[in-house]
């Protein structure tokens, strides 16, 4: 199968004015111009999408799929209540209603050309969803418990689901990790903990942290919103017992002091919240950055210093984070609110549109550490390849098409989606071994008993 197209991005390399990429048993068998590769290769079907550019699928770090059925329900409040009115909302969901909003996530993914996705889940649907839909995955295990003596318990059955869920995944595009739940809802032993049995048993590990100034007020000074007098078990589902004092440090710091970034292979999520001597830690541990300017700026989080992130060498890459705070699960909107947040905040490093594609692209796969097999056009690579058009009357490739696709495209110009060889998704229809009116119905269906 050959793929053509006015422009590709290859990213690692230049971008290629009239070229061609040979896909062959799931990679990507040879690259360049589109006159040479199809004399290369005379018996190979042809698919030319004219006026468009071929480049990687984008890796999105973290999202939460399973939350897409709350999108609108949870709107205009800032991050502390918004994530209070999301666990509330969230107790009145079954199994079956985080599959089915996962389903509808996933499509919305592959919609907007997110081949492979980061996701934090404790209930494994999320899981599920993306092997259904043939996606590529990393799906954490979350880990949580505030109660010192319930710690071991939560631990066990993390393990245990861990187990399951790594035999389910032999064969797929899927790998597993575990992520220890949010600083303001855990027992500081549950950091170590996680950090040991991820060496162990070679697991990546996601973490938010530093997201909010609340957060960032509640480890350092013991008060905001999260604060022992709003956690009351009857509506919080935190604690029992209140077990906060003030640290007086920041969140890196805390999650220094208790092991969090012992594990080989740690990512942490938003990394707002955080200063120079915090950069310099997470440098050291080799941590990986995902940051995810939309829901910063939607929840009132602040913006993260995405330019001393790359100025220190730290792996960063995009996440579009929860659909129920940007509405959308849209890697381009993520480059393009970026790209202008960090524009206003930093205006002594100007990032271009071409920095913003390689953070959505092998900048995701590095953090990762999948750089070897996806996030670029390379030769022996896996062929998870998008096709945005470039042909609307509003954009002037010319001069900067990828300038054009950052700053002028949006989820209506992707025309296709692959993974692994396989086109999932092809301008307004899924190629997946699902019903897709089925999934929306029971979407319908879900959000009605979530506005009742």
């Amino acid at each position: 199968m050959i793929l053509s197209a006015k422009y590709i991005f290859p990213i690692t390399s230049a971008p290629i004015s009239g070229g061609a990429i040979l896909v062959k048993d799931g990679r990507i068998a040879d690259i360049g111009d589109m006159a040479s590769i199809i004399q290369k290769y005379p018996d190979e079907e042809v698919t030319d999408y004219g006026m468009a550019a071929l480049m990687p699928g984008f890796v999105d770090l973290h999202t939460r799929l399973e939350k897409t059925v709350l999108r609108g329900l949870v709107a205009d409040q800032p991050y502390a209540k918004w994530i209070l009115s999301v666990i509330d909302k969230s107790t009145r969901l079954e199994l079956s209603d985080w599959y089915d909003s996962a389903v509808i996530g996933g499509l919305d993914a592959l919609a907007s050309g997110i081949t492979t996705v980061g996701d934090i889940t404790s209930t494994g649907a999320v899981l599920k969803a993306t092997l259904a839909l043939g996606m590529r995955s990393v799906v954490y295990r979350e880990v949580g418990a505030m109660d010192k003596m319930r710690v071991q318990y939560a631990m066990h059955s993390a393990q245990r689901d861990i187990d399951q869920w790594r035999a389910d995944c032999v064969g797929t595009n899927t790998q597993i990790g575990i992520a220890p739940a949010a600083i303001y809802a855990n027992n500081p032993q549950v950091f170590g903990l996680v950090s040991d049995f991820a060496t162990k048993e070679d697991l990546p590990v996601a973490m938010r942290l530093a997201g909010s100034r609340e957060e960032y007020n509640f480890v350092m000074y013991g008060s905001s919103m999260f604060a022992v007098d709003n956690m009351d078990v009857e509506t919080r589902g935190y604690v029992e017992i209140p077990p906060w004092l003030p640290f007086g440090v920041s969140p890196v710091r805390y999650a220094l002091n208790w092991g969090a970034f012992d594990a080989p292979n740690v990512m942490v999520i938003h990394a707002v919240h955080l200063d120079d001597d915090d950069i310099r830690k997470l440098v050291e541990k080799d941590v990986a950055i995902c940051t995810c300017p939309r829901s910063n700026a939607q929840l009132g989080m602040g913006v993260a210093p995405l330019s001393e992130f790359m100025r220190a060498g730290l792996r960063v890459g995009l996440g579009t984070d929860s659909p129920a705070a940007t509405e959308s699960t849209d890697m381009l909107s993520e480059m393009r609110t970026g790209l202008l947040l960090h524009r206003a905040h930093n205006t002594n490093r100007f990032l271009d549109a071409a920095t913003m594609l390689e953070l959505a692209t092998i900048g995701g796969a590095r953090a990762l550490k999948m750089e070897d097999e996806i996030g670029s056009l390379d030769v022996g690579k896996r062929a998870d390849i998008i096709a945005i058009d470039l042909s609307s009357s509003h954009q002037s490739p010319e001069v900067n098409p990828m300038s054009a696709v950052v700053n002028t495209c949006s989820l209506s110009d992707v025309l296709m989606t692959m993974v692994d060889g396989k086109t999932l998704y092809e301008k307004d229809h899924w190629n997946v071994g699902l019903e897709v009116a089925k999934s929306i119905a029971r979407v319908i269906e879900i959000r009605t008993k979530l506005r009742a």
